[in-house]
């Protein structure tokens, strides 16, 4: 336990350095060809920009999450639910996916303006955004987990008694859970991108509102720090998802794996 502990740390610290030694890198470089800030500004100036106006971005911050996690719990409820229903039945399957797969067609921000018309300006309009671009790796990535499992041992469990809610329970629904978080963690990184293309439609607020305010005056300083935030967003509710996936299914593969790699130097 103590050296996968110490492995782990050092993972840590290899990931941190490797951050610190690019920004220091970007640093020289710009240091070196003497960048205009306006076109490449140096990572000291951008965090120092970030300092400043760190009230400015927490408080953008704080309105663009708030879509951002509505619309992706949201496509997290309906797309399993609809992922459930396809899966276990043709009918539904036969009728629905077809009209799935022309929706994924349709350019999502193409449709953003059309919110704007049908349910004005508010959050409505950028929760559904956020839905339709999580929505569909969550349930395309689902209905393939549902119907994955092994026919014979489908038959198995129902040759031992096994009702089908159990079954589902029991069998289906962890042999589906790697897959559902692989969609889950897809989702996660487009939920900040959409919710931000919703603030670029219409917004007086959020860090989409910034990133149009800052590179319509050619504040390219703020504009890199907008988009380190945003990363940031995005890259936690990754890390949220992915811990989650950790707690909800340490027996898999990939997971034993990893504390393998840990363990042993």
């Amino acid at each position: 336990m103590a050296r996968g502990s110490r492995r782990q740390w050092t993972e840590g610290v290899r990931i941190v350095a490797t951050l610190v030694g690019f920004f220091l890198v970007w640093e020289a470089g710009t240091r070196l060809l003497r960048a205009p800030e306006y076109i490449l500004p140096a990572p000291s100036a951008i965090f120092a920009g970030m300092a400043e106006s760190s009230s400015h971005l927490v408080a953008a911050t704080l309105f663009t999450l708030r879509p951002m996690l509505v619309g992706f719990a949201m496509a997290v409820v309906v797309g399993v639910g609809l992922a459930l229903l396809i899966a276990f039945s043709r009918v539904v399957e036969s009728t629905l996916y077809p009209l799935i797969v022309l929706l994924q067609i349709v350019p999502k921000i193409a449709v953003a303006p059309l919110f704007i018309i049908w349910f004005g300006f508010g959050l409505i309009p950028k929760v559904l955004l956020v839905f339709l671009l999580s929505f569909f790796p969550i349930v395309v990535g689902s209905i393939t987990a549902f119907k994955s499992v092994d026919p014979d041992i489908l038959d198995l469990a129902r040759s031992s008694g096994a009702k089908p809610l159990r079954i589902f329970w029991m069998v289906q629904l962890p042999h589906a859970l790697p897959m559902l978080f692989a969609g889950f963690k897809v989702a996660a990184a487009l939920s900040a991108t959409a919710a931000v293309v919703a603030e670029f439609v219409a917004s007086d607020r959020g860090l989409g509102y910034l990133l149009l305010h800052y590179n319509g005056n050619l504040n390219t300083t703020m504009t890199f720090a907008t988009i380190l935030v945003l990363s940031a967003l995005g890259l936690a509710l990754y890390g949220i998802v992915e811990l989650i996936e950790r707690l909800a299914i340490p027996w898999h593969v990939s997971q034993r794996r990893t504390e393998l790699e840990l363990s042993n130097p």
